[in-house]
């Protein structure tokens, strides 16, 4: 293993993985290590929303992604054994919302997801290093070294903290997470086996008294599995054993012990809502979880971690290129945080019943109007603007996206006006004409190439 790199990546989860392949594609040598000894089970955060399936396309994994996984089912709601009404889990596309080929998430469970991400890694040429637990991070002005349980150690001239919630290099840095706790009980999720129950529904099971909880068990597309969730008041700690996860099905639902023939993973958490002070410390960087911890309501975390990633890959890729200063860097938190803060208050709604998964929960609509990397030139900018996310349009027979697809950055001329449009899809300059282009290309360091139209 080359233990002079570029960029560490501390965490082989989704974030990770996405970082190390936008890296990879960039040439940039990046090592991404995980403590565990592979990669982590369970179909934790299974649903992939409508942005994340095209960061999914430009990264080269959409095709694997879609034939991995399926559609949400409807929801089933049963009540002393029988069903007694659907529910629909996602508000249908709203009038005028368009601009992408995708309508409402996509469900692949996350272990699926990391192995095609890690497929995608490697077969770029990128890296993963799996039993490597980081214990010591230092940094100085030119670099990170990383210290492990075992093995030598690592040094790169930045770092990423993509290892979760729990993460090791932020308690290291001393940054704080602030939040509260969303529930004062515990919750239950594990990935079981019913043959015997119909997988056309998402079957949900509300409490039939306060005191036992709610229940739901919704199929795993791509899987024979059924992913269980579950709330536990009273404060007891909970049963992780397949014996343990029988007896709670045969209690709240119709389902006898034995329709539940096989646990092959399960987890106990109790729902939060937390935000790091700083996304950045020096040459450390804080993404996904370690930086953002959500309510699993709504299906947002693990899709918001994924647009952290692809925000800083290309930020680290032109520094590193010689194309950037350092201080682009800088934009990362300041276009992150904020979108982060805004999510997980989204999270925390849908957790409480204040709000639908409806359009805000596709994330389509986040940009980034207000960061000094979008210039807006024009006295009436129209419904796109410097800041915004491309739109997935068709325009004189050519598909956009087809444009953008890549590292780089792409210039686009359209009836609407002139758009610089960064390498993660968002408009970075917007004009009537080219005036001013040449200005914003110095400002940020531009190769030169970011002036020509595509062929």
């Amino acid at each position: 293993m080359d233990r002079d790199m570029d960029v560490l990546i501390v965490g082989a989860g989704p974030t990770g993985l996405v970082l190390g392949i936008d890296l990879a594609r960039r040439g940039v040598r990046a090592l991404v290590v995980e403590r565990g000894e592979g990669l982590a089970p369970g179909s934790r955060g299974k649903g992939l929303q409508p942005r994340t399936l095209e960061v999914c396309e430009d990264l080269g994994v959409l095709d694997e992604i879609l034939a991995a996984g399926g559609a949400y089912p409807v929801g089933m709601v049963w009540a002393d054994g029988e069903q007694v009404g659907e529910h629909a889990m996602f508000d249908p596309m709203e009038d005028g919302e368009e601009g992408c080929r995708f309508t409402t998430p996509w469900m692949v469970p996350q272990w699926r997801t990391q192995e095609i991400l890690l497929a995608r890694l490697t077969e770029l040429g990128g890296t993963a290093a799996f039993g490597r637990e980081v214990v010591r991070l230092e940094q100085d002005g030119a670099g990170v070294t990383a210290h492990f349980t075992s093995g030598g150690p690592v040094r790169a001239r930045y770092a990423v903290a993509a290892d979760g919630g729990r993460s090791t290099v932020r308690r290291a840095l001393g940054t704080k997470m602030r939040g509260e706790t969303l529930d004062p009980d515990a919750a239950l999720v594990a990935d079981v086996r019913i043959p015997d129950l119909d997988r056309t529904w998402w079957h949900l099971f509300p409490p039939s008294e306060p005191e036992s909880g709610f229940l739901a068990l919704c199929p795993l597309a791509g899987t024979d599995q059924f992913q269980l969730m579950a709330r536990l008041p009273g404060g007891a700690a909970p049963d992780l054993s397949l014996e343990g996860v029988r007896k709670l099905v045969s209690e709240r639902t119709h389902l006898a012990p034995g329709a539940v023939t096989e646990l092959f993973w399960a987890s106990d958490f109790r729902p939060r809502a937390a935000l790091a002070d700083r996304f950045r410390e020096g040459r450390i960087f804080l993404a996904g979880d370690a930086a953002h911890v959500h309510s699993p309501a709504g299906g947002q975390g693990l899709n918001t971690s994924v647009q952290d990633a692809y925000n800083l890959g290309w930020k680290l890729g032109a520094v590193l290129a010689g194309h950037a200063p350092d201080s682009l860097l800088d934009t990362y938190e300041e276009e992150r945080r904020p979108v982060a803060e805004q999510v997980l208050g989204l999270s925390t709604a849908i957790h409480r019943d204040e709000a639908r998964r409806g359009a805000k929960t596709r994330q389509l609509g986040l940009g980034y109007r207000h960061s000094s990397l979008s210039e807006e030139t024009r006295e009436d900018p129209g419904p796109l603007r410097a800041g915004d996310r491309v739109p997935d349009l068709t325009v004189d027979g050519v598909r956009l996206f087809d444009r953008l697809r890549g590292p780089d950055w792409t210039l686009l001329t359209l009836d609407s006006g002139v758009y610089l449009v960064r390498p993660d899809g968002h408009v970075g300059w917007a004009g009537d004409t080219r005036e001013g282009l040449g200005e914003y290309r110095a400002r940020l360091g531009l190769p030169r190439e970011a002036l020509e139209e595509p062929r």
